[in-house]
């Protein structure tokens, strides 16, 4: 099959990589000429080009370029596309994408692989970066349905598990699993920066090790992607920073009123539920 990819970054490559190696041709297009020349020389895509024609023999087309290019790629896009062709993007946030392409291309279908990392760029794309790992489809009510198979066999095909939902159902999730602890784990960092006392904020510095490792990771990610996050996502990540702040908020108090057995109760049940997400 010719499969194309639109954005050699991170997930693109990653995409190029895994589906290069199961006999597909992969032609890549970036924005870039090193770019498409790092690409072929590494070995993810077959061909590439800053050209966007290239792609007018693809079957299948993911677009992996940052949230904010999806909408106006796509549509210089499908002046080089036969009807045929199935267009799938990898977007972290999907209602406002699905409403705005579904009236332009109807062979589409919103994707979202929940297999970021913090590195960006063709240099940090992965082989079988998708293996395990959670991996949404949103079609809607007028979703063809090859589209729809087209895009689950080659998910599967990269030994990722296929979830479906609404794109508004997936605003909802991402905003309290992926969106909201950018933005939490980017204040960590800030407030340890607050620190007036500059031998104290450099012994933190220091003496930080796992947990800080840990729970700051994805703040001191892409900033690119966090405000992207933030923009196509916003009323969703609003409600979940709002419940965030009531339930700081509340450990503050309990802090502050030394009511130790409460905050022992709410850190059990935490911890318990924990397991829920991560395991």
């Amino acid at each position: 099959m010719n499969i194309g990819i639109l954005g050699l970054g991170l997930i693109g490559g990653s995409l190029g990589f895994d589906l290069r190696s199961q006999g597909h041709h992969i032609l890549g297009v970036s924005r870039r000429e090193s770019t498409c020349e790092k690409a072929v020389a590494l070995g993810s895509v077959d061909q590439a080009s800053v050209d966007l024609s290239l792609l007018a023999a693809a079957e299948v087309v993911f677009i992996c370029t940052p949230l904010a290019l999806i909408v106006p790629q796509l549509e210089q896009l499908i002046a080089h596309l036969s009807v045929t062709t199935v267009v799938t993007d990898v977007g972290s946030a999907k209602a406002e994408i699905v409403k705005a392409i579904s009236p332009l291309w109807n062979n589409f279908i919103g994707g979202h692989p929940m297999a970021g990392r913090t590195d960006s760029g063709i240099e940090a794309a992965q082989r079988h970066l998708f293996v395990g790992k959670p991996y949404v489809l949103t079609p809607i009510t007028t979703t063809p349905t090859t589209a729809i198979t087209i895009v689950e066999d080659i998910v599967r095909s990269l030994g990722a598990n296929i979830y479906h939902c609404q794109p508004e159902q997936h605003d909802y999730a991402v905003s309290w699993i992926s969106h909201l602890p950018v933005m939490v784990s980017s204040s960590l960092i800030a407030a340890c920066l607050s620190e007036t006392d500059p031998d104290v904020l450099q012994l933190a510095q220091k003496l930080a090790s796992s947990g800080f490792r840990d729970t700051s990771r994805v703040g001191g990610g892409n900033s690119e992607l966090g405000v992207m996050m933030a923009r196509y996502n916003r009323q969703a990540l609003l409600r979940s920073l709002q419940q965030y702040r009531h339930h700081l908020d509340e450990l503050t108090n309990l802090i502050d009123q030394e009511n130790w057995a409460v905050l022992e109760e709410k850190l059990k049940l935490t911890h318990q539920a924990r397991r829920n997400f991560v395991e």
